[in-house]
């Protein structure tokens, strides 16, 4: 019993976001106990997709392909402001496609990597800050930017030109915010640490790059998230089965605690109500606001049972993805991956997180306000 403990406390030593979210799943249960209901919390979907992708990130990092690519990005970039105006674009128009979840597993580690080789290093928790936003704002443009936007989309069964329509003003803002937030990076050229990099090996780059288009098509809802963990853990297993301990189950379970605690409080009836009689003519800011505690995308599905107004809600979700570190749960992602650097400076990242994104997040709650009450 004292070994399992050991191991238990082992698991969430220095996992201060996996604590927070076990701690609010066991405290929600005293008030909705466990029963049958807990599974259907659960976005499978959502947990397969991050296992199948950090895998396949996890293969081409471990046969050097981000070595080779931020050697190629720093020659191209030159200093911190170069580089973070590539890696904003590259999230914010990646993640309309890709999801916010896979723009941040792909392009925060390089960041990191890259940082490791210069003499910038004061700008890489700024740079990160910018990725993080970049990737939620610009996947809120389509239906398959995020979870919230696909549920919202496939709940009031909106056609793809009015979602795009409505979003389109707060995306072009958001990214004249974040040109403005690249201010904030020093323009001194990179000094760079010399380094070789070995060939790249054919077979296991082209084993890591199908599993990566798999797990595409499964964003995409081409192929079913069964059938690309099918192929991911027999090919990762095969290939090179160490890959598997490189996976942050950590994360994943950070996913689970907080599918929990919302879905029990959505289960609460006192809650419940407080929320109706709250959300009437308010669904942009109750939205925003819920967000903030319960993320962004268990809002939009508890918000969305007590309103027809998809505009204000898919408006408020989105921009509420801004501000605490929860309000988005792709935003976790980039969090854990900094936290783990050698170079990190958590109290750093999170000061500079919560200044821009509740500056940002204010702004673009004020023109959503004016955009939803023409």
């Amino acid at each position: 019993m004292t070994e399992i403990f050991k191991k238990f406390t082992t698991f969430f030593k220095g996992q201060t976001v996996l604590t927070v979210s076990f701690a609010a799943a066991v405290i929600s249960m005293f008030f909705y106990p466990p029963c049958r209901d807990y599974f259907s919390y659960i976005n499978t979907s959502v947990i397969i997709l991050l296992f199948c992708l950090m895998s396949a990130v996890a293969g081409l990092r471990n046969i050097g392909v981000f070595g080779k690519a931020s050697s190629l990005l720093i020659t191209k970039a030159g200093s911190a402001r170069s580089l973070g105006f590539i890696m904003m674009n590259l999230c914010f128009f990646s993640s309309m496609l890709l999801t916010n979840d896979v723009a941040l597993i792909t392009f925060v580690p390089l960041t990191i990597m890259i940082f490791e080789e210069t003499n910038s290093k004061n700008d890489l928790a700024m740079t990160v800050v910018i990725e993080t936003a970049s990737a939620n704002l610009g996947s809120m443009l389509t239906p398959l930017g995020n979870p919230q936007c696909l549920y919202i989309y496939a709940r009031y069964k909106l056609g793809l030109t009015d979602f795009i329509v409505t979003m389109l003003p707060l995306s072009v803002a958001s990214y004249l915010l974040l040109l403005i937030m690249l201010r904030f990076l020093s323009r001194e050229k990179f000094t760079v640490k010399p380094r070789s990099t070995p060939p790249l090996p054919v077979k296991e780059l082209t084993v890591y790059i199908v599993l990566f288009i798999l797990c595409l098509l499964t964003v995409s809802r081409i192929i079913s998230d069964y059938v690309c963990l099918a192929f991911t853990i027999p090919i990762i297993f095969l290939t090179n089965k160490k890959l598997l301990l490189k996976v942050d189950y950590a994360l994943l379970m950070t996913f689970i605690c907080f599918f929990i605690f919302s879905g029990n409080a959505g289960n609460i009836e006192s809650v419940r109500t407080l929320v109706s009689n709250a959300v009437h003519n308010r669904e942009l800011i109750v939205s925003a606001g819920l967000s903030q505690i319960i993320s962004n995308v268990p809002a939009a599905v508890m918000l969305s049972e007590f309103t027809d107004k998809y505009k204000p809600l898919l408006m408020g979700v989105n921009i509420g993805g801004l501000g605490t570190p929860i309000a988005s749960l792709a935003s976790l992602i980039s969090y854990k991956f900094y936290a783990k650097s050698g170079l990190a400076e958590k109290g750093k990242y999170l000061r500079l997180f919560s200044i821009f994104g509740f500056s940002m997040l204010a702004i673009l709650l004020a023109l959503a306000f004016l955009i939803t009450k023409k």
